[in-house]
Order: C-alpha cells, then structure tokens, then sequence
C-alpha cells in the first residue's frame, strides 16, 4: 500500500506542495500557490504529467488551503490517502531541535518565536491552522530549518555581545536550510560510498538564499546563517556579512529608520544591488559575458565570500573530503563552481571541465581524478527529506 505524505511549505504570499509517496518516493502530485492576498492570485497543480491552474482572488492562507483541497479534489489524487502532513517551520529557536508532532503547544512555541523570523514563522502558522482545518483527523508534524545546526558548538553558535542581553532575548547563530543542508551531506556520503560518522565535508546550499555549513561525521559544525537567515553569503537580494556599524552610520548619515534599512540589507541588496536588479545567474553571465562592469563585480564579490567561508571550514574541520554544491545557483552554474574551484587549487582542488556539466539531475563527481578534494554536485530535495522526517515521527 502506498504512504502519501503531504509535504507543505508556506510563505507570506505563496503556498508551495507536493504529495510524496514515502515507499517509492514518487511525487504523486505537486503544486504552487502565489499572490495570496493580492488582487489576481493562481494556483497551479501537477499530476501524471498534466498540470493544472486556476486563477482567481485568494484572500489568506485560509483560502489558499481550501484551493489545495479543491485541486486535488479536482484532478486528483485523493487527499484522503494522506497520512501525515508535513509543514516547513523556518525558525525553531533553541526550543525546537527536531522535527515534532503539532499540538498547540507547538504552534504556541512558534509565535512566540516569531519575533525572531518576523517575515517566516507567522505565515507558516497560518498555513498550519489552516491544514489542521482541511485535514484534521490526521497527524500535522513541523520540520525546522533550524534543526540540524542545533548541534552547533557553543564556540560556534556564541555571539561576543553581552551574556545577560544575549540569554534574555535568545540572540545566538541559529543557521537555516537545515533541511538541505542534512539531506545533502547524507546523499553525498552515500554516493561516496562512505560510512557518514567519518565523513567531512563543507556543503554549498547556493539559491537565491545562499548558506554554507561545516559538516563532520555527519554534525553540523559551523554556518553561514545567523540569528536570521540575513548573514553569511552574498544572496540574491540579501547582502550577507556586512559591518553590524552599517546600521547606526545608515540612520545617522542617511536618515534611514531600522525598518528601511533592514529592507535595504534584505530585498535591495545582494546580487541584485550590486548588478542593477540582476539576481539570476543566466542574466548575470549574459551582462558578464556583454562586459557589464557592475555584474563582473558582483559576480567577483559573490565568489570571493563564497571562497572565505570555504577557507574557513576548511580550517575549522581540518580534514575536508568533499566540497558539495547544491540548490539551484550550486546545481546548474557550471562556470561559477569552476571559478570558484580555480581558486582553491593552490590547495590541490581541482574541477574535470568535462565532468563540470551545465546540470546534473544525479549526484556527480566533478573533480580530476588528482584532486586532493572531491568536488561534488548534489541535488536537494527538501520536500523528500521533509516527508521522510513526517514518517519517521509518526511512526
């Protein structure tokens, strides 16, 4: 008999789904809601190879769930063979350090957090009372982005600020992509054919949201993300690392209130404030490759991030077996991963161009043969490593 799970990822004014078969880890559908809350919403839902859509006004996550219920309803397959549902919690804060059963204490946990992940956690609620309504005699689990760097060290994890201030308000590195980032250090063991427990190796989430983790023997030791998913890599629109003093000398200077700064460093910045609005890397080779000045430097500057924290891993692992690139910019950029690459092989680090393919579906090894690190490319799959986690806490 087949095991369908639900697996549910909710944003401000997007509701992403898919229904996974955790036998046979067949997709049996999928689907994307977007513009909740605007004047034209639409949803769209995959099935058997046809995809669906329907366009019309959804008002709230309310609405946006019953539109699911309908989909399937509609083009099938039954939401009555679901077993579980699994929804994406973005931040766990130090409460929540696995994946768990919903119950209102749960759900009264991530309110309480969503000081913390103001733009994440309220419309993840939102999308979990509304699942509870449209599916309320099975179980509801939540999967945290923060989870797998919970194991972080204190030396890791510790801010210098000061204790009292930090312990009263839970300020610490946190991480994010968690879900990611243990799916494909787990993968990349197994396609190495290697035991995990001995296994190191520095893992390149690279979408629009960038993160970088330490992973040895299969624990996080180290990443990019912080106290909110702002720190660390240059991203699409979020600027990574920057002087914490940007801010005072922005509202000094500038004028700017904390709330337009924080838009600033969050949706003004990164790749797309750098290159004049370009954030996707196909856009970005094409103004490179055109002499655009204000790409190459951005493009330049993402690598150079990228290759500091990957210098630094290196330093805080000691050993280091595989560099694995991953999600969407990690996947299909072949000629940034052989940028980046060219500059570790001082180290011995060294890319095979006719390995180093444009997209790789499959776990590919792209390094020489000589290199002292394997370079790998890994496909995330969030959604399966979310319904694995919802089996594996109901059962």
């Amino acid at each position: 008999m087949p095991t369908p799970i639900l697996v549910l990822n909710c944003g401000s004014s997007s509701v992403k789904y898919q229904m996974i078969d955790v036998d046979t880890e067949e997709v049996l559908a999928s689907g994307l809601i977007e513009k909740i809350g605007l004047a034209f919403g639409n949803l769209t839902h995959t099935t058997q190879g046809l995809l669906y859509r329907i366009d019309e006004t959804i008002k709230d996550h309310t609405e946006a769930l019953a539109l699911v219920t309908r989909a399937f309803d509609l083009w099938g397959p039954s939401l009555s063979t679901v077993v579980a549902v699994g929804h994406r919690a973005v931040h766990g804060g130090e409460r929540f350090r696995a994946t768990t059963l919903i119950t209102q204490d749960v759900i009264d946990g991530l309110t309480d957090l969503s000081e913390l992940a103001p733009l994440h956690n309220p419309p993840g609620i939102a999308g979990i009372k509304a699942a509870q309504k449209m599916l309320p005699d099975i179980p509801h689990v939540a999967i945290f982005d923060t989870a797998f760097f919970s194991t972080l060290p204190p030396e890791a994890y510790t801010y210098a600020i000061d204790h009292d201030t930090a312990v009263k308000y839970h300020i610490r590195k946190y991480g994010f992509h968690g879900t990611s980032h243990s799916y494909v250090s787990k993968k990349a063991a197994q396609f190495m054919e290697r035991d995990l427990e001995g296994f190191n190796q520095i893992v390149c989430h690279l979408g629009n949201g960038a993160s970088i983790s330490a992973v040895q023997g299969g624990v996080a030791v180290d990443t990019s993300m912080g106290l909110t998913p702002l720190a660390g890599l240059v991203m699409g629109t979020r600027s990574g690392d920057v002087d914490p003093g940007l801010f005072s000398y922005l509202q000094r200077e500038a004028g700017m209130d904390s709330q337009e700064v924080d838009a600033l460093l969050n949706k003004q910045s990164g790749l797309s404030g750098l290159a004049d609005g370009s954030s996707d890397f196909r856009d970005l080779w094409d103004k490179i490759d055109a002499g655009d000045e204000h790409a190459q430097l951005a493009h330049d500057v993402y690598v150079h991030r990228l290759i500091s924290y990957i210098g630094s891993y290196m330093a805080v692992l000691g050993r280091v077996d595989a560099i694995v690139f991953t999600a969407g910019v990690g996947e299909n950029a072949n000629r940034t991963r052989e940028l980046i690459i060219a500059r570790l092989n001082g180290l011995g680090v060294r890319l095979d161009p006719e390995r180093n393919t444009p997209r790789n579906k499959v776990p590919t090894l792209i390094s020489a043969d000589d290199s002292s690190i394997a370079v790998l490319v890994v496909p995330t799959n969030e959604e399966l490593a979310m319904a694995r986690e919802t089996f594996q806490v109901i059962n």
